[in-house]
């Protein structure tokens, strides 16, 4: 109880500290009549992408889970894709959703080996994905897009940096879990006589619990190269849709003159700064990264309700749906438990 409240505490600190950044000395009723504006039209287009990229995890959680020889329902991979997504949003570096998600299904009669080696090969294609597309601009270094990105260009590559160790380290526990864990418990050791852990033992038989969760992901891999190939793409699409909310947050304030394509990479390029920072869904960092990203193409008058419309939708409107449905999925799973006598 004391850890949530601690959490909720500094999202309200967190969330109430990004307020004072983004509209300190900005004229609010302007900046609201502004707002309003906004092509209702192209609003409703990034709303629905914003639900297509929750879908899209749910379809690859479906896939996965199949090809594992178990039965489940797609509404329910929808409702597992809506906590994982809830969780992300209020936990630093996104780190609570795949437990909840795990959990979730465990309640569901989905078997840890089952939900782990599903999650795990989720969590890898949908960070390999980004670490790509940050890795292709920042060696490409094309002129237009790096004139963009020239503000924020350090902290680019320092979470591009974070992205690529999460990576490392996924692929490092799936493949060579033992060499996973000897590291593990060398950084434990030095850990420990930097600042004494009050139970050394618990930290070790963590480590021996994630190695042992994953074990079954490297056969997977091995056995399955035609799903991973075909989850990788689907990755690709479900990124796409949720950047894509910027270029309709473009559209629906009559913009032109920038193409699609840059649009979407700038938004992209935001989230490899922020997918690996401790803020809850990069609270504070993705809006004043939007501010100095997209000023030369939103213009002065137009960034601030376009990066609180665009940031308003991927972000918090996707908190709130996936909230409500979290809700619902708590209430079905009770509900089933209920009528089956458990």
């Amino acid at each position: 109880m004391k850890k949530k409240i601690l959490n909720i505490a500094f999202l309200a600190i967190v969330f109430g500290l990004t307020l004072w950044s983004v509209f300190r000395g900005e004229n609010l009723n302007q900046v609201m009549s502004l707002l309003i504006t906004a092509n209702p039209f192209y609003v409703a287009i990034s709303v629905g992408c914003v639900v297509l990229f929750i879908a899209c995890e749910a379809v690859i959680i479906f896939y996965l889970i199949h090809t594992l020889g178990s039965k489940i329902q797609f509404s329910h991979c929808c409702l597992y894709s809506f906590i994982g997504f809830f969780y992300s949003c209020i936990t630093p570096s996104a780190s609570g959703g795949q437990p909840m998600q795990i959990v979730t299904m465990r309640k569901d009669k989905i078997p840890v080996a089952v939900s782990t080696v599903v999650l795990a090969i989720v969590t890898i294609m949908y960070k390999t994905v980004l670490v790509l597309i940050g890795v292709t601009v920042l060696i490409w270094r094309p002129t237009k897009l790096m004139s963009y990105l020239k503000p924020v260009e350090a902290l680019i590559y320092f979470g591009l940096f974070l992205n690529v160790i999460c990576v490392a380290i996924l692929l490092l526990l799936v493949f060579h879990p033992r060499a996973f864990k000897v590291i593990a418990e060398k950084l434990l050791s030095v850990m420990n006589r930097i600042r004494p852990f009050k139970n050394p033992e618990k930290q070790e038989e963590r480590i021996e619990c994630i190695t042992s969760q994953y074990k079954g992901t490297a056969e997977y891999f091995k056995a399955h190269n035609h799903v991973i190939i075909k989850v990788f793409f689907m990755s690709v699409i479900q990124r796409l849709l949720l950047f894509a909310v910027t270029w309709f947050t473009y559209k629906a304030f009559n913009l032109s003159g920038e193409s699609f394509v840059i649009i979407i990479i700038l938004q992209a390029m935001i989230s490899v700064a922020t997918d690996m920072l401790p803020l809850p869904g990069g609270m504070g960092i993705c809006e004043n990264m939007f501010l100095d990203i997209f000023l030369p193409i939103f213009g002065s008058t137009l960034v601030l309700p376009g990066m609180l419309l665009s940031r308003g939708i991927s972000y918090y409107t996707q908190l709130i749906i996936c909230g409500i449905m979290t809700i619902v999925a708590f209430l079905v799973i009770k509900e089933q438990k209920r009528e089956k006598g458990e």
